[in-house]
């Protein structure tokens, strides 16, 4: 037995013991013959750094892992990074340009050689911080998206899409930033309110019989437009249907065309349509019969002006906005009116400028096709979507996939492997000797383009393990068992990771799909940088430790809810922590050391019976809790069990009573404590584990509890009661203001000898822990006069007493003649009054529409919450007056 400091100090312990377990490989220990288990990390961008979303993910997945570990499992995490496309090359270029240099004064081999070596030196902070957190990863096999044996997985995989007609060349709107040149995912697109202007503009009808009004917040992309659309009913126009108008400024003629995307109670009801530069108008052209070859693009990568069909000279080469200016002030006469208006703009969340629906040639799989099973998969139940509410938008998403560009223009990624001759046809394989092959004479030139990120990352749960070698790894643990997920990202990865995986292995990934919310701020604010309400989850490490804030995390992480994290949360479970310790202290001070025993140990006394019954039923509380995922439940359960069932009340009932039975049982129900809250709070249980006593493992491969008992229903009852008596005396004296320098005495009000006999069983212990003595009361002779001290049998007379219920039995806490019993219920009915009428206040304000459609969020949530409170103060102080009869 190690004696412990007085002070849980976090910091001391965390490092020590992560190097440890890490040193010792015991994240992954040699286990052929067990049931596997297995889980992939979602890999964070190799440019990242721990995020409170991260902490909730990486929580969670740890919880499980673990839990399954000490079940004996060959539990498997899968660890590794992202090589983020955009993002690393983002970070490289900047620190060119502190250099003064910039991409493009390097070859495209020179650069990437750059990236890999900013990779070795400053790569590898989040894998650190994933350690701070206890995150116990099979490091020892940690993966890379671009490492070597994952890139053959992504070319293999680019080539066989390829072969099997699921991915093809087209040319398509996209997502275009025109800062970095690329196509980019809408994930990394961000929609923000802006104040800018609706511009009505007036095209003359080609006949000069009249014009058409159409509105836009983008007037300078009326330089290539393609039709006028109105809607197929609107009879204000079925006459001018098939007419053509003319531009002004190009002086272009287009046609007045019919499409439901018009809505005729929408301004004119006439719409405006550039196929080439709206994704809405790009399918109204389609449908009109435009070819996207055909549609125009009057920008180029630079998202500037360019030559489409009359565009004026001056015009060619603008900035887009610099256009914008100039094509109103050309307008004259066929500008009608300009309104304020707030518009929803798209911007990249990485550049910061505006993103531009552009056209242009890219990759694209046929997600349609690959969406089908993966539809299926979740209605025949191989997958297990957790909240079952998310399946309606697995479904309603991939129903309505479109296909999914998964090219870049970017040098640092998954060089797509397809090669060009001069006619530009297109070869597709693995290699350039194999393209080469397929192209016998032809000079070829290598696509220039990268693959998304989201590609190769949807490989993730078999290429890790081996694919598209058929190892050993990837028979036994394809599929995983689960997938952790934050809903956001839902389509950009899961979905994506359940469409290859079925095409390529035959099956979904993983059996269960747990989605989880996000974390918001106390006031269920969406966390960001320009609100500066973000919470940085290293800072919260460093000062109330990783296992308070793991704890946080999944105490509070409920599902299908949003997290609001409040920093009082993780202090409390701090001080969680610490009575933990300070229990472990105390059981030391008594000479209660490590158990020897997995099994519950023999046990005469109700106190010791009671307490084993107690371990298994919280055991049974979170087996249960943790095979549905409820994160929430687990955390609570094995939270209430160690701080109230056992260090509230175990601790308090066997304090000065430590013979060696309870020594035993004591030492036994500790170590369960530990084992069932280590996936949840790892450091400081290694800790009290080793600090108890001589062990002959560490507790992360120890063995999930098997008491081999039951609950003793006889001795729960028995302590369950003496329990629920002491905590109702205590309550009188703190509601009566009841100085505990003052002995009580407390008399039986009826007539249950057996209840008496019970009582009597536990009285030095509840004298000791209320300071009253209990007595007979009116009933007779005590029939037992064997009874110890303090027992008094002797009849005490009509005194003045406040009168309690507890499970039913009427007891008097018999009070000092300096108690004031009038003064008392004069302050009560006092108190009652006045926490009656805020609770009314308030229930009347919450009952008023307007408040609710009014005020913020927070303020009617406080409101409520303050009510419920007024509510429960006007019910207790009742039932505190009506003790005194």
């Amino acid at each position: 037995m190690t004696e412990l400091a007085k002070t849980f100090d976090p910091a001391a312990i965390e490092a020590r013991w992560y190097a440890h377990w890490e040193g010792q490989g015991l994240f992954r220990p040699d286990l052929p013959d067990a049931i596997p288990f297995t889980i992939v990390m979602p890999p964070p961008n190799v440019t990242g750094s721990l995020h409170i979303g991260h902490a909730l993910d990486i929580t969670l997945q740890d919880i499980l892992v673990r839990h399954a570990r000490l079940q004996g499992k060959d539990a498997l995490w899968v660890v590794g990074t992202d090589h983020a496309g955009i993002a690393t090359q983002m970070v490289v270029e900047r620190q060119l340009d502190a250099a003064g240099r910039k991409r493009t004064d390097f070859t495209r081999d020179e650069f990437v050689a750059k990236v890999w070596e900013w990779k070795a030196e400053s790569g590898g902070q989040i894998t650190q911080q994933l350690r701070r957190l206890g995150a116990s990863c099979d490091w020892a096999n940690e993966r890379f998206t671009m490492d070597e044996g994952f890139s053959k997985a992504v070319t293999h995989v680019f080539v066989e899409l390829h072969k099997r007609r699921l991915l093809y060349r087209d040319k398509r709107l996209v997502n275009w930033d025109p800062k970095f040149q690329s196509a980019i995912s809408d994930l990394e697109v961000e929609t923000r309110e802006v104040q800018g202007k609706f511009w009505t503009l007036r095209y003359p009808l080609a006949d000069g019989s009249g014009y058409v009004e159409v509105a836009t917040t983008r007037p300078e992309t009326m330089l290539a437009d393609m039709a006028v659309a109105v809607h197929p009913t609107d009879e204000r126009y079925t006459a001018l249907v098939g007419k053509m108008v003319k531009l002004p400024i190009t002086g272009r003629e287009i046609p007045i065309i019919t499409d439901e995307h018009a809505d005729p109670e929408l301004g004119s009801g006439a719409v405006k349509i550039t196929p080439g530069h709206d994704f809405n108008d790009f399918e109204v052209g389609k449908r009109a019969g435009f070819k996207p070859g055909d549609m125009l693009n009057m920008f180029d990568a630079s998202a500037k002006v360019v030559q489409c069909g009359g565009i004026p000279d001056e015009l060619i080469g603008l900035d887009r906005f610099e256009a914008r200016k100039a094509v109103v002030d050309a307008l004259g006469e066929a500008l009608v009116k300009v309104e304020d208006r707030t518009i929803a703009t798209p911007l990249g969340d990485r550049s910061g400028v505006v993103i531009e629906p552009w056209l242009t040639d890219q990759w694209y799989v046929d997600a349609a096709t690959l969406a089908k099973p993966a539809i299926e998969a979740v209605k025949s139940g191989a997958v297990k979507v957790v909240p079952e509410s998310w399946a309606k938008t697995w479904f309603n998403w991939l129903e309505n996939i479109q296909p999914w560009c998964v090219s870049r223009q970017l040098w640092w990624g998954h060089r797509i492997p397809a090669w060009f001759d001069e006619d530009g046809e297109i070869f597709v394989a693995e290699t350039e000797e194999q393209a080469q092959a397929l192209a016998p004479g032809k000079t070829l030139r290598r696509d220039e383009d990268v693959l998304d990120t989201w590609f190769s990352s949807a490989l993730w749960p078999f290429a890790t393990l081996g694919w598209p070698e058929q190892t050993t790894d990837l028979a036994r643990h394809y599929p995983n068992d689960v997938l952790i997920s934050g809903f956001d990202i839902l389509f950009f990865w899961d979905a994506r990771m359940a469409m290859q995986g079925i095409e390529f292995m035959g099956a979904p990934p993983w059996k269960t799909l747990y989605l989880h919310g996000l974390v918001r701020d106390a006031h269920g604010q969406k966390m960001s940088k320009s609100k500066g309400n973000t919470v940085d989850p290293l800072g919260l490490i460093d000062r109330y430790g990783a296992d308070a804030l793991r704890f946080t995390m999944a105490a509070m992480e409920s599902q299908g809810r949003d997290i609001k994290l409040d920093e009082k949360r993780v202090e409390g479970y701090r001080n969680f922590a610490t009575k933990l310790w300070n229990a472990a202290r105390f059981l030391q001070g008594n000479g209660v050391g490590a158990s020897t025993t997995l099994a519950a140990p023999p046990a005469a006394l109700p106190v010791n019976r009671w307490i084993i019954g107690e371990v298994v039923e919280t055991l049974a509380k979170m087996d249960q809790a943790l095979a549905d995922l409820r994160f929430d439940e687990t955390a609570n359960a094995i939270y209430q069990f160690t701080w109230a069932t056992f260090c509230d009340w175990y601790v308090e009932l066997v304090k000065g009573g430590f013979d060696d039975e309870t020594r035993a049982v004591a030492g036994w129900a500790f170590d369960q404590i530990l084992v069932m809250l280590h996936p949840l709070m790892p450091f400081i249980t290694e800790e009290l584990w080793h600090a108890m006593g001589v062990r002959d493992y560490d507790l992360i491969v120890a063995q999930w509890p098997a008491p081999k008992a039951s609950r003793d229903t006889h001795a729960a009852a028995s302590m369950q009661e003496i329990i629920n008596l002491i905590a109702e005396v205590r309550s009188v004296r703190s509601e009566f203001n009841l100085p505990w320098s003052e002995m009580l005495r407390l008399q039986f009000a009826d007539d249950d000898i057996s209840a008496r006999t019970s009582m009597f069983e536990h009285a030095a212990v509840f004298t000791r822990m209320t300071k009253t003595q209990m007595f007979q009361g009116r009933a007779g002779s005590f029939p037992y006069n064997e009874s110890p001290e303090p027992f008094n049998t002797m009849f005490v007379g009509d005194e003045k007493g406040i009168q309690i219920v507890v499970d039913g039995r009427s007891y008097i806490v018999v009070v000092p003649d300096t108690i004031d019993l009038d003064a008392e219920r004069a302050r009560l009915e006092k108190a009652i009054a006045v926490a009656a009428k805020d609770r009314d206040g308030l229930a009347s304000r919450l009952a008023n529409p307007a408040f609710a459609e009014r005020a913020k969020p927070e303020a009617v949530e406080k409101a409520r919450a303050d009510h419920d409170a007024r509510a429960a103060e006007v019910e207790r102080l009742s039932a505190a007056l009506a003790r005194l009869g």
